[in-house]
């Protein structure tokens, strides 16, 4: 006769679970990058949403003399401005997040349903703010590049060179080098090809690869198409005459810079609905602070021996 306990000598794996508690993660979501780019800014707070950038108008006009022992007369001169500056206005990055309330009542332990609901969907925007500081076709960075400091790879990979180009054209204190990850490691191939790799530094707790001294910081943002990419140099600062980032402060229902909640209500439906804002925008204040390595090729790779 065969025993009836010849199976299972002791309670079973699948069996435990009933009795088990998983410990879960918060939902991830793969497209949540660093965004370098908005911490490395200077940010405006704006009073009506709108910041003018005015300038001297005859700039090379303006009569100085040196001092000398003799009684010459001294030169009159004065400074003019345009009579109107460019203009630039907050751009909205809005969405409406719906959250039907029985989820939210019975599923929010150990993880509150509408905190994640929003919290997900706040990178999200986030993620879309950084691609519009740099794409966007009114006043991202890519596009407010003055002609004169629009440059071209000599060989269509970046070099070295390219970049000691792009440092003589946005010479006075320039911030920091940014490009996809991807040309930054062509960048990087093309060092170690020439026996000059780039040094490190360390930046918010994350190492970044430098040339000269200034930093090259990763963006996916910087769109590589068909196997070809920029790379930004920017000067920051208001006082230094460079790039600024603006938003708006003071909003109902802030949460941080520029960035607001609100409740709308719940329909009929039983569905809450909450408005998520967040105004943005970025100014060029001279054609100097900006430049860009255009069209360099990311693919191109080496033989050691």
């Amino acid at each position: 006769m065969s025993d009836i306990h010849e199976g299972n000598t002791a309670l079973g794996d699948v069996a435990a679970r009933t009795l088990a508690n998983a410990t879960k993660t918060v939902p991830m979501l793969s497209t949540i990058t660093p965004r370098w780019l908005v911490h490395l800014l200077q940010w405006k707070p704006l009073e009506a949403g709108i910041y003018r950038v005015n300038k001297v108008k005859n700039e090379s006009g303006l009569l100085v003399d040196c001092s000398s022992l003799d009684e010459k007369e001294l030169p009159q001169t004065f400074v003019d401005y345009e009579e109107w500056g460019r203009e630039y206005r907050l751009n909205a990055v809005n969405t409406v997040l719906d959250v039907h309330t029985r989820i939210s009542d019975l599923y929010s332990s150990p993880h509150n349903q509408i905190h994640e609901q929003l919290r997900l969907t706040i990178e999200t925007i986030k993620e879309r703010q950084e691609s519009e500081l740099i794409n966007n076709a009114e006043y991202g960075l890519l596009n407010n590049v003055a002609p004169g400091f629009r440059i071209q790879p000599r060989n269509g990979a970046p070099t070295p060179d390219d970049m000691d180009e792009l440092i003589s054209r946005v010479w006075k204190e320039p911030a920091f080098f940014l490009a996809h990850p991807q040309t930054i490691a062509a960048f990087g191939r093309e060092c170690t090809r020439r026996g000059v790799p780039p040094a490190i530094v360390t930046l918010f707790g994350s190492q970044f690869l430098t040339w000269r001294g200034l930093p090259i910081i990763p963006s996916d943002k910087v769109k590589v198409v068909n196997g070809k990419s920029s790379i930004l140099l920017l000067r920051t600062g208001e006082s230094r005459q460079g790039v600024v980032g603006l938003y708006q402060p003071n909003l109902t229902g802030e949460l941080s810079m520029g960035l607001s909640v609100r409740f709308m209500g719940i329909n009929h439906k039983a569905i809450a609905s909450y408005l998520i804002s967040l105004y943005c925008s970025i100014a060029v204040l001279t054609d100097d602070a900006l430049g860009v390595l255009e069209n360099v090729e990311v693919g191109r790779y080496h033989d050691y021996k």
